[in-house]
């Protein structure tokens, strides 16, 4: 089926205390509307409409990088959830299929529940997503009729009956585009809030006998964001449903609770991660490989059997082949490193290619930015690079060459050829007891001085 996405998210969110829209703030390293363009996603949608208003641009150019052909809309002024909707109808005029809305500081509703939905529109004009409230407090109820929904109504206008029901409104919708803008233009603002209720389309389109109903998912799911407080809550709710999808799938997790994951962290089977690693986006692990404690990864890649760690950093562009190592204080940046290559201790490699089986000494750093441009350094295979050598790129060392300790290397070496780029050692006999007293001379002449 066809179907179309309206995204909400024009409001400022002034409880979040933020100049940054509130649908922007993060969770797990993505913008809570990523969040939602990726559930909506699910449907295939041929059509992406965000509705914005409180930092446009900024929503654009997050939304763009989930959904490159996303629509985005201007709300100017915020009327209601109806008025809201209202906005995306010029760009989906004679549009055939279903409109799908969602709500941008909505993150965390699943695929899964808005494939029910789609399937339930088969038998009914109007789904609407509900769930049972712990604490209904200021929610809208839905109000039922065996499976059919007769209406929506807010809490303001509720009665007491109403307000006694338990199963409580989402604000998730799915209609026939057609039908929804046309019930819409039908919807007033003769409520206790003097809004334009979306909710109010469940009447209109029963006084026009057509039928709605509910689609019901857990609480979480329709968990909303206006806080800092709550956005917190709400990444703590994200980590641990991350963590045990994790292990379900067959992550050793030594200690769960102190891994932080990303939106699209893949991990591979009997990976195992130790305490205190964090995943930024962009991150895949392949079987087998181990992330050892306090290490920080994103934007990389790491291929079975390979060993991270610990204190190890690997930042964006980082491709790490089969069986690699990197070890303790280590960064690396936009670098592949070879199969079975090591770089154990204490090194920078940044824009570069280390080849197999290569073996990179501890304090070793790639020189390679030059105050202007990034250069690029090749390391082939089997390379031993002495420690404490810095590699000033552009430079390129050849299968089997060496460098020795200390050498700063700014010409390309041959293969299997030995560098040595340092200056000769100078022993002066005596000269440090007489620097060493020189030195207390005149330490011992500044402190009678300042008597």
């Amino acid at each position: 089926m066809a179907t179309a996405l309206i995204i909400l998210a024009a409001g400022q969110g002034t409880r979040m205390n933020s100049d940054l829209p509130k649908v922007l703030h993060p969770i797990g390293g993505a913008p809570m509307l990523g969040h939602a363009m990726q559930a909506g996603a699910t449907l295939e949608p041929d059509q992406v409409i965000v509705v914005a208003g409180h930092g446009a641009e900024a929503v654009r150019a997050a939304a763009h990088d989930f959904d490159e052909t996303a629509e985005i809309v201007i709300q100017s002024e915020q009327l209601g959830t109806a008025h809201a909707v209202a906005q995306a109808a010029p760009r989906l005029v004679d549009y055939p299929g279903d409109a799908l809305v969602l709500y941008g500081d909505t993150p965390f509703v699943q695929p899964e529940t808005l494939e029910r939905m789609q399937a339930a529109r088969s038998a009914h004009d109007i789904v609407v997503l509900g769930f049972k409230a712990a604490d209904p407090g200021r929610y809208g109820r839905l109000v039922m009729q065996g499976q059919d929904l007769v209406k929506i109504v807010e809490f303001k206008d509720a009665t007491e009956a109403e307000r006694a029901i338990t199963l409580c409104n989402s604000g998730v919708v799915l209609a026939p585009a057609a039908l929804l803008f046309d019930l819409i233009s039908e919807v007033g603002n003769a409520n206790a809030a003097g809004e334009y209720y979306l909710t109010d389309i469940v009447g209109l389109a029963r006084a026009r006998g057509l039928s709605a109903t509910v689609v019901t998912c857990d609480e979480a799911e329709t968990m909303g964001i206006n806080s800092r407080a709550e956005l917190a809550r709400a990444e703590a709710a994200f980590q641990t449903r991350k963590r045990a999808e994790a292990l379900e799938t067959g992550v050793t997790l030594v200690a769960p609770d102190t891994v932080q994951f990303a939106y699209d962290t893949w991990l591979g089977r009997d990976s195992l991660v130790e305490p205190y690693v964090v995943f930024g986006p962009g991150v895949t692990v392949e079987t087998g490989a181990h992330i050892r404690a306090f290490s920080h990864l994103e934007g990389c890649h790491v291929a079975r059997g390979a060993v991270v760690g610990p204190y190890a950093r690997l930042r964006p562009g980082t491709e790490l082949a089969e069986h690699a190592r990197i070890g303790n204080f280590v960064e690396v940046k936009n670098a592949l490193i070879g199969e079975g290559a090591k770089v154990n201790h204490l090194s920078y490699i940044g824009d570069a290619r280390v080849g197999d089986e290569s073996n990179i000494g501890a304090g070793t750093i790639t020189c390679n930015y030059d105050g202007v441009s990034k250069h690029e350094t090749v390391i082939g295979a089997r390379v031993f690079v002495g420690s404490n050598t810095m590699l000033v790129a552009p430079v390129t060392l050849g299968d089997g060459a060496m460098t020795g300790s200390g050498s700063v290397i700014t010409r390309d070496v041959a293969p299997d050829a030995l560098a040595i780029a340092r200056a000769p050692q100078v022993d002066m006999p005596g000269r440090a007891r007489k620097l060493f007293d020189m030195l207390k001379a005149r330490a011992g002449k500044r402190d009678k001085g300042s008597n």
